[in-house]
């Protein structure tokens, strides 16, 4: 009589054993899958560096966030560019805080440069910021916004589109921090924009067909950071704004030889490399990088190479580049 009882209570004890064991090992699988990567949350640790938070272009299929990069000193986000889909969740797991940023800058307005704004901005809702948000971005034209009446026509009290928000852009609706968006009148030549500290920033307007586009130059602690943002590539200004740039942040979304309206938006290797090579710069990184230029990365580095000859990475998503 008592065989079989030992064996039920054996089999009991080794049920549970094995249930409670699987039960544990799928509480810690759930909790690391909320948890972002330690590698993630490193870069820029000590000194100063860039982190890719969205490497990608307008579309889904590239598996990529699009275009977004964090600047970082010694752990902490201080300057974030673009916000294009998919960079929020990226912001998240790179271990930043909106509560840290010191300022967050546009290079233009299309969607896939700024469609996590928002949700950047309802995030920092749940944070402790308490001091004001500039915003720097560029002038509209007839079918473009310019940045102060994007982020009104996303959080103003009237018709914003996210206007429960408002008290984060309204003086006066006593939210924790106002935003502070400002239009930035760029030159072809390189204007002086913004100073906070060790933090400043410059920008230069480019061609991206009709619309209005910027693109900027960073710096950190004598560190030289610059991102092309989308641009053709023509006229002197990007060449003037990126001259002994520590890193060169350039948008690879077309392959050599295109033509029409694409070349008319973003410049070929040819031209990357042209710019890279007159600028001087230290250090290139090609984002932005699309389904018509991914899998082309032998060739799109075979003509960069025939101008420019210095260290070149292809970036992406959570990439991490710290400035020496």
């Amino acid at each position: 009589m008592n065989g079989p009882l030992v064996n039920l209570r054996r089999l009991s004890a080794k049920f549970f054993s094995s249930g409670f064991s699987l039960l544990c090992a799928a509480s810690f699988l759930l909790v690391c899958a909320f948890l972002p990567s330690a590698a993630a949350q490193t870069c820029g640790s000590q000194g100063v560096a860039v982190q890719v938070l969205g490497s990608g272009g307008p579309e889904l299929q590239d598996k990529r966030a699009s275009s977004s990069y964090l600047v970082w000193e010694d752990g902490q986000a201080k300057a974030l560019i673009d916000a294009g889909g998919g960079s929020a969740l990226r912001f998240g797991e790179s271990g930043a805080q909106m509560s840290q940023l010191d300022v967050i800058f546009f290079s233009h307005f299309h969607v896939d440069h700024s469609g996590d704004f928002s949700a950047l901005i309802k995030s920092s809702w749940f944070e402790d910021r308490k001091t004001p948000l500039p915003i720097y971005g560029p002038l509209g034209n007839d079918f473009m916004p310019s940045t102060t009446e994007f982020v009104s026509d996303l959080f103003g009290d009237k018709h914003g589109a996210y206007r429960y928000l408002s008290e984060l852009l309204i003086p006066g609706e006593e939210g924790s921090y106002l935003m502070q968006p400002h239009d930035v009148a760029a030159s072809s030549t390189p204007v002086n924009i913004f100073h906070n500290g060790d933090l400043a920033a410059s920008a230069v307007s480019v061609i991206h067909g009709g619309v209005p586009a910027l693109a900027w130059r960073i710096e950190a602690r004598g560190k030289v950071l610059v991102f092309s943002g989308d641009t053709n590539g023509e006229g002197a200004g990007l060449v003037q704004l990126a001259t002994n740039a520590d890193l060169f942040i350039a948008h690879n979304a077309v392959p050599e030889g295109v033509t029409g309206v694409e070349r008319r938006l973003h410049m070929p290797p040819s031209v990357i490399g042209q710019i890279a090579a007159d600028a001087h710069v230290k250090k290139l990184v090609l984002s932005h990088r699309m389904l018509r230029t991914l899998g082309k990365e032998s060739q799109t580095e075979s003509e960069i190479r025939k101008r420019y000859v210095g260290p070149l990475q292809f970036a992406n998503d959570l990439d991490c580049f710290p400035v020496k």
